[in-house]
């Protein structure tokens, strides 16, 4: 099995989330796993699915007009991009990871993130514990991430500081992550690019298939422009 690794792109919030949706449900290679890293184009910060939107903008400062915020289609909190590493990874429908239960991808994917920032020289681990009542009420009140970290994200074995969390969707086409690692947490990667191509080489055992330089997918341009749109409108952003 083959792991394809698409060029990083720079992009606007809302184009990113559609380009991350087209990932998992419009690959024209629908069997085979597919990666990317991508940037911001403007300070960004994106939220889960089902949060709520006031509680979003208590979140963000609101003296910056110039950053973006864009409700994801996948769960989690509130993540603030200005200073994070970005990636989604989509897993096929019938690859062994994506049919076991969400947590052990989370656990796998997450490994393979601790295994590229160790050989980076960060010291890294997983998080081993699930959160307690007291921090799943923390989180349901803050609605950030990074504030605490949960079972399987990758932290600082030490410090206990979280380094990295992933948020998840499951659809008929399979399953992806949209991660983020937060670099002030990390600062001992000094090179970006070589964390890069550790991970992709550690993603690849985890997921038993060989990386591939791979080029852009050929996605339908006026979908693309479609969701974008979508993403980017107030009736999604403001939904709940």
């Amino acid at each position: 099995m083959t792991l394809h690794v698409l060029p990083n792109r720079l992009a606007g919030a809302a184009e990113n989330m559609a380009i991350d949706f087209l990932l998992l449900q419009r690959y024209p290679d629908a069997g085979t796993p597919r990666f990317r890293a991508y940037g911001w184009h403007r300070p960004a910060f994106t939220f889960g699915y089902s949060q709520k939107i006031a509680l979003v903008r208590s979140q963000v400062p609101p003296t910056d007009v110039r950053i973006e915020l864009c409700r994801r289609f996948t769960g989690g909190g509130l993540v603030d991009h200005r200073e994070d590493w970005t990636y989604a990874l989509a897993l096929p429908r019938g690859h062994a990871l994506e049919e076991a239960r969400a947590i052990e991808a989370y656990r796998a994917v997450h490994d393979a993130l601790a295994v590229g920032l160790r050989l980076s020289g960060q010291p890294a681990e997983l998080q081993p514990a699930c959160a307690t009542d007291e921090e799943r009420e923390v989180r349901e009140t803050t609605g950030v991430c990074f504030t605490r970290a949960e079972c399987f994200d990758v932290i600082h074995p030490e410090t206990g500081a979280k380094i990295a969390g992933a948020a998840q969707k499951r659809s008929k086409h399979g399953l992806i992550l949209q991660g983020s690692i937060w670099r002030p947490a990390a600062p001992g990667v000094r090179d970006w690019e070589s964390f890069e191509h550790a991970l992709i080489e550690a993603l690849g055992e985890a997921l038993q298939a060989t990386p591939d330089e791979t080029p852009w997918p050929d996605f339908n341009e006026d979908e693309v422009t479609q969701l974008t749109e979508r993403y980017a409108s107030a009736e999604w952003t403001d939904q709940r």
